[in-house]
């Protein structure tokens, strides 16, 4: 028989093969990313928001708005958290077509 079928099971190559599976069960789930879902939105203060234009640009002729049950009644936003002004601002800006 050849060196790998005569190799004792010794109690330091068991540990150490339990060891190696116990951190590899621990770290598989860290190593893997999910994707994002569509509830994930950012807070207002990642996307530096603000109550007011920029430059003309505000949150009413944005495709990222949703409007609120009036033209100016607050609506939400498809990327930032919260109640979202209509002549509110973000950097998720992107102008309708």
């Amino acid at each position: 028989m050849d060196d790998f079928h005569r190799k004792k099971l010794t109690r330091r190559s068991l540990l150490k093969s339990a060891a190696f599976l116990a951190s590899a069960v621990v770290a598989a789930p860290l190593l893997t990313t999910r994707p994002a879902e569509a509830g994930d939105k950012v807070p207002k203060s990642a996307m530096q928001y603000r109550n007011h234009p920029n430059a003309g640009h505000e949150c009413s002729t944005c495709i990222q708005f949703i409007p609120g049950k009036s033209a100016a009644a607050n609506g939400t936003c498809k990327v930032v958290a919260g109640s979202i002004s209509p002549h509110g601002w973000c950097v998720a800006y992107s102008p309708k077509s």
